[in-house]
């Protein structure tokens, strides 16, 4: 089969040899001003409580949300839990006391950690909670952070068309406001969905309007981000040397600012492309370390991301039971965290393996799960892979 390549979202979908292989390329989700909540939601009448206490001061509501945004910028999965934490007794406190403003920022951190840890639909539950206060106190900027978030969520739920709705809300209104480093986000965010949807060229004018952007403002992580997001572009127009350039260029600049899920994202694209290059013991070296970073920080998408690519790497090697072990892996993770084109990939990639071991029939059942849900994230190289593999046994 001939090697198609496409982006879906920060999931970079490598389709070669009926192989479905993720690099992921991660989407910055702004400021520290967006992010998620946890089970504890108090009623009416325990925020009214709350106001009647000595300790329902705005003081204490700033002094729990930055002690929230200590733990978040720590980065661990154990920490982020914990920012969830201090953050929803911040919105209470702010709740309580009538600022609006800062209840809405607080929801919508509490989005952003509940999205870093794969969990889509809270990050949404959170979110839309606050844009609707954003817009009602006039808080221009929160209210594009907030949009521009529920479109990188979309986007990693595979609604591509409904992402860029929200990133083209966004983007006026962090360019009226002045934003330049939201601004370069939201470009970013668009580069990717254009990606995932084919339009090459068009990402790369978008990455290629973001970068300057970033450089000038100092926001390096982002600069990171977008340079590993065009090492994406490039990797996927078969021009491996010219991707390994930028991975290279990210690497450093994600190490050096500590962001150890952008650091996780840079190494395991660059695993991809050694291993699209024949190069499988290389790729393994950075597939094995990327593993251990997206589990120390709960990137869980991130972790099942690069089990299946080691699974994919031992197929290549003919290590058929060990490349079922890792699919198998990373199979429950897809599920749980709702990545249902990733969920595809492994289901193709697991079909495969039974292929190559003769058993068709296991086979035939592995691409037929498989293929409604590619169908369902609307990823069309995706499908032709599944259905060209379907037509390999005869299921047609």
């Amino acid at each position: 089969m001939k090697s198609r390549k496409q982006q879906d979202n920060w999931l970079m979908l490598l389709v070669g040899n009926g192989y479905i292989t993720l690099s992921i390329s991660i989407l910055l989700f702004g400021c520290v001003s967006a992010v998620t909540d946890s089970n504890r939601v108090l009623a009416k009448d325990d925020s009214s409580k709350i106001a009647q206490s000595p300790a329902a001061t705005k003081e204490n509501a700033e002094r729990l949300f930055e002690e929230g945004q200590a733990l978040y910028q720590k980065g661990s999965a154990e920490s982020l839990r914990q920012a969830i934490q201090k953050w929803q007794e911040a919105r209470l406190l702010y709740r309580a006391v009538g600022d609006r403003r800062g209840e809405a920022t607080t929801l919508n951190n509490i989005g952003a950690v509940y999205n870093a840890l794969g969990e889509k639909q809270k990050a949404l539950d959170y979110y839309n909670q606050a844009l609707p206060i954003r817009r009602a106190v006039g808080d221009r900027g929160g209210e594009a952070t907030t949009l521009n978030n529920i479109g990188a969520v979309y986007d990693a739920l595979g609604e591509k068309q409904k992402a860029l709705d929200f990133y083209n809300q966004a983007l006026p209104i962090f360019r009226a406001v002045g934003d330049r480093s939201m601004e370069a986000t939201t470009l970013t965010g668009i580069g990717v969905v254009y990606s995932a949807l084919g339009e090459k060229q068009k990402a790369l004018d978008f990455y290629n309007q973001a970068l300057p952007i970033l450089r000038a403002v100092g926001d390096r992580r982002g600069e990171a981000t977008t340079l590993n997001n065009i090492g994406g572009v490039y990797s996927a127009l078969g021009e491996k040397q010219k991707a390994l350039d930028f991975y290279n260029q990210a690497l450093p600049i994600s190490r050096a600012v500590g962001d150890r899920s952008g650091e996780a994202t840079t190494l395991n694209n660059i695993g991809s492309v050694y291993s699209d290059l024949g190069e499988k013991q290389k790729a393994l070296v950075f597939y094995n370390q990327a593993l251990p970073i997206y589990r120390a920080v709960g990137d869980r998408r991130g972790e099942a991301t690069t089990l299946n690519n080691i699974g994919l790497v031992y197929s290549d090697l003919g290590e058929k039971q060990k490349a079922l072990d890792y699919y198998n892996q990373a199979l429950p993770i897809r599920r749980a965290v709702g990545d249902r084109g990733g969920e595809a990939t492994t289901l193709n990639n697991i079909g495969l393996v039974y292929s190559a071991l003769g058993e068709k029939q296991k086979a035939l059942v592995f691409y037929n799960q498989a293929l409604p849900l590619m169908r369902a994230v609307g990823d069309p190289y995706g499908e032709v892979t599944i259905l060209d593999n379907i037509r390999a046994l005869g299921g047609f």
